[in-house]
């Protein structure tokens, strides 16, 4: 398997950047590599202090277009070469340049955990030294290529207080010999080392990437296209069309692709003799959890299915329905119960007093409430701030309601999770509450299956906002949706939504270029089958990109292509969008659309 040290996609990021860390994490964990040498110098010995690192050769390939990393790759490097032959076009390509000169400086960036007893402890993401390179020909694929290495004069590193001693130790072990793909050339003078600089970024790219352990095995004829696709993804995920939450999942998919082939690559290699029934039922196991995930990352990689990332189900509970004996149950969330408390609920659901056979739960922890509903039960929730994992979970028909301000009851997600509040129940219904997304990549709200309902809430994104999936229905009245990665509300095909008196504001404010088609703002409409919405009384302003877009294959309706715009001036194209409006289902009145490109049609 390819790798290019500790750095994922380094090539990418600034070459400069070796300042990560100019001292030595203390602790009496810290320790060195697999000897699990002392780190600390003896008493009374100074060690003296390692110079910073210099200033390494900065890469082209950010400032290089998609269209010309294609040119690069595809038509130079690949051209039409199989899977099978990748590696010998990037070793080929890789050894030409390195013929050019024997000897050069170069920064060895490499993994903690060769100094580090407890390598996840630290908070450094590589340790560099600074080494003098010599490369031989060799047989060896591009991604296993080795350089011998000797610690250059001065000693620098990106720690200060590193000891020599413990360096050298290390480059002894591994017989200096270390992986060619860690190593990232000095800036200078010389046009050659600048030569080898990006080479080695261009095949550094192109394993972090663009390549997949799957490939030689594939009877793929056109590999040249599947990287061409792969390009397109990266570009997508840069310059935003794909949200950031995504891509952030993308990646850490793909990484933890790696490591599980890595483990499953050791763990067979560990074993000496003929498998016992144990090592043989593990390494399956291993296997088997490989192959799922590489389907997922296929699937992932198919630009059809890209807009919400894989389609897996993101709930996986049983639904309970009704309690036996017909009965529901109001849970109260607070720390304490008074009766103001339980006389201020009885006025919430309209009733004077409670009958004396009303059934009441008290909880002070959001999660078990959730977690003890049935379908027909409602939960209350007074003041203060909560967090509920239970909330990426909802199967029952439920009404979730604050007691107070929406401002007063506020729900922040669990940034460990990848959802915050996921619902395939047939009737759910959100109300006076403040929901804060930190950290999840899932959008705010995902509606995978029946209807879900929001009065007076006010919703605070971080990923890519309220989605709604095909064949569910969402309905938002008197509410707040800000701060959204892509679109506030994003309806996917045969989806149905009902939108009345909501803000819409602040979405997609990532950086994309004009001509993006991730300058989706306020609402985001994909056609095919066709979803239905009705809009009245929203107000959709401040959002980086168009108020209201429709998503629509070229061949699937009768509009020119690219990127229409139009205005009230009651021209062709108005009449245009009338008659796409209403092949929609999409009813607007009374709306106002403040942003600077109101509502565009988008050919995909």
């Amino acid at each position: 398997m390819a790798s290019s040290g500790p750095e994922e996609g380094a090539a990418e990021g600034d070459p400069a950047s070796g300042e990560t860390s100019r001292s030595w994490p203390a602790g009496p964990s810290s320790g060195a590599g697999r000897s699990r040498r002392p780190l600390l110098s003896s008493p009374g010995e100074e060690e003296a202090e390692a110079d910073p690192l210099p200033a390494q050769s900065p890469s082209h390939l950010r400032a290089m277009s998609g269209r010309d990393k294609v040119a690069l790759y595809c038509d130079r490097l690949l051209g039409g070469r199989k899977a099978e032959d990748a590696n010998e076009a990037m070793s080929k390509y890789l050894l030409e340049k390195l013929k050019m000169k024997e000897k050069w400086l170069g920064v060895w960036k490499t993994n903690p955990e060769l100094f580090f007893i407890n390598s996840e402890d630290v908070l450094i993401p590589f340790v560099g030294i600074l080494v003098e390179v010599t490369c031989k020909p060799s047989q060896s694929t591009s991604s296993h290529l080795k350089a011998s290495v000797s610690v250059a004069e001065p000693f620098s590193s990106n720690i200060a207080n590193i000891p020599r001693e413990l360096v050298d130790n290390v480059l002894d072990e591994l017989d200096h010999c270390v992986p060619l793909l860690e190593i990232y050339p000095v800036e200078g003078k010389d046009m050659v080392v600048s030569d080898i600089a990006q080479a080695l970024d261009v095949v550094r790219f192109f394993y972090d990437f663009l390549w997949r352990d799957w490939d030689e095995d594939e009877s793929c004829e056109t590999y040249a296209a599947l990287i061409e696709e792969r390009i397109k993804l990266w570009c997508d995920i840069e310059n935003g069309t794909i949200p950031a939450p995504i891509g952030q999942r993308f990646r850490k998919n793909l990484e933890k692709y790696k490591n599980m082939h890595l483990e499953l690559i050791q763990y067979q290699s560990n074993i000496k003799e003929e498998p016992t029934a144990e090592e043989a039922v593990e390494c399956w196991k291993k296997y088997y959890e490989l192959v799922m995930l590489c389907g997922l990352l296929k699937i992932w990689e198919d630009l059809r299915l890209r807009a919400h990332g894989p389609l897996t189900p993101r709930i996986l509970r049983r639904r309970r329905g009704h309690r036996d004996d017909g009965k529901a149950v109001t849970h109260i969330v607070a720390k304490t119960m008074t009766a103001e408390m339980v006389r201020k609920t009885s006025i919430m659901f309209y009733v004077k007093d409670f009958s004396v056979d009303t059934l009441l739960q008290q909880h002070d922890n959001l999660n078990m409430a959730l977690d003890s509903c049935y379908s027909g039960d409602s939960v209350v929730i007074f003041p203060g701030e909560y967090k509920a994992a239970n909330l990426s979970m909802l199967t029952e028909d439920i009404i979730i309601q604050g007691a107070g301000k929406p401002e007063e009851i506020v729900i922040v997600s669990e940034p460990t999770h990848e959802s915050f509040v996921v619902s395939k129940a047939h009737n759910v219904k959100l109300m006076h509450l403040t929901l804060v997304q930190q950290g999840t990549v899932d959008g705010i709200v995902v509606v995978e299956s029946g209807h879900m309902t929001f009065v007076n809430c006010i919703l605070k994104c971080e990923g890519t906002g309220v989605s709604v999936l095909t064949g569910a229905s969402l309905t938002i009245t008197n509410s707040e949706i800000t701060g959204a990665q892509g679109a506030g509300v994003e309806l996917h095909p045969g989806s149905t939504a009902i939108l009345e008196g909501n803000k819409i504001h602040h979405c997609n404010n990532f950086k994309t270029s004009e001509s993006s088609q991730g300058a989706l703002g306020g609402i985001n409409i994909k056609v095919v089958p066709v979803p239905k919405l009705k809009m009245k009384n929203n107000h959709i302003y401040s959002n980086n990109g168009y108020g209201v877009t429709i998503l629509q294959p070229t061949d699937q309706l009768s509009t020119t292509g690219g990127i229409l715009e139009f205005t009230a001036s009651g021209d062709a194209e108005e009449d245009m969008l009338s008659k796409l409006m209403h092949e929609l289902s999409v009813e607007m009145s009374s709306n106002t659309l403040d942003d600077i490109k109101g509502l565009s049609i988008v050919n995909s």
